[in-house]
């Protein structure tokens, strides 16, 4: 085994290449039997959409990198993985499932033929912030009358940074630490908990070892680190040219209290030269 640094699966490149690969498709099977309630027929054909679709990204170009499949009777699964949580991430996967129920209907079609939806949202950051689950599933609800309008679209969460120190006993904990592992101790200590994901932690060390492998996830982070620089840039720049546009506001409004200041007392000089000029005629008469 070559010594370099082992991929990390929550690298969205890596995640894509390890689960959407057709020769891990009972990889990809064990953990979504982890994550989804779906009748275990559903997974006996497993058919992912585009296995060999990975464009070079190149520039700094950094698309949202997914994984899609559908099941025997045809549900849509999509698997998503972000390292960091952006203020619309929610309305977006709204809006994408929301993409994925309407393009399944042509002209004429009836809406009995549309099929399920769900998705399952990966994050190395807290997106649940009233909850300490690491797992969630939402589905159309009433939380009043505790009835379920339709599960036309689940939504499925993981978030990596509440998975707690002691195992729960879940085939979804074993998956869940294997895809936060960051090391090769952290995946040797997973390995032991469950036999497919010994497995899997075999195959990603056959992954980390390919050269296009390491080309790609290098060049992907190149990207990211570039992007954030270029914002951390202009965050600097936006903070500096606010501070000088408030300085100069403030000095101007500074100002033109000063002048209202003079104004007055010059005002009010003119009326007390007025007041002795009267007074003066007044002596003099």
């Amino acid at each position: 085994m070559n010594e370099r640094k082992i991929l990390p699966v929550k690298s969205d490149i890596i995640f894509r290449m390890f689960f959407a690969d057709e020769r891990n498709v009972d990889l990809l099977t064990s953990f979504l039997k982890s994550v989804l309630r779906l009748p275990e027929d559903e997974y006996s054909e497993i058919v992912i959409a585009d296995p060999y679709l990975l464009p070079e990204y190149a520039g700094d170009k950094l698309a949202i990198i997914d994984v899609k499949l559908h099941t025997k009777s045809h549900k849509i699964i999509h698997i998503e993985i972000q390292l960091h949580v952006t203020p619309e991430m929610r309305e977006r996967i709204v809006f994408y499932d929301a993409k994925l129920v309407t393009e399944q209907l042509g002209s004429g079609d009836n809406y009995h033929t549309l099929q399920k939806v769900v998705s399952i949202i990966i994050t190395d950051e807290n997106l649940i912030q009233n909850s300490l689950r690491y797992h969630h599933r939402f589905v159309f609800y009433d939380s009043e009358a505790a009835v379920e309008f339709s599960d036309i679209i689940e939504i499925h969460t993981l978030e990596l940074r509440k998975l707690p120190e002691r195992d729960d006993g879940t085939e979804l904990y074993d998956w869940a630490k294997f895809i936060a592992a960051e090391s090769e101790e952290e995946l040797n200590m997973v390995a032991e908990m469950n036999p497919q994901v010994r497995k899997a932690v075999v195959k990603l060390q056959e992954l980390s070892a390919d050269e296009r492998a390491r080309d790609l996830y290098e060049r992907r982070e190149k990207a990211r680190r570039d992007i954030d620089s270029r914002e951390r840039w202009a965050r600097a720049e936006g903070m500096a040219e606010g501070m000088a546009k408030g300085m100069t506001e403030g000095m101007a409004k500074e100002r033109e209290v000063w002048q209202n200041v003079m104004a007055d007392k010059n005002a009010e000089i003119a009326r007390l030269k007025e007041q002795l000029a009267n007074e003066k005629v007044k002596d003099k008469r």
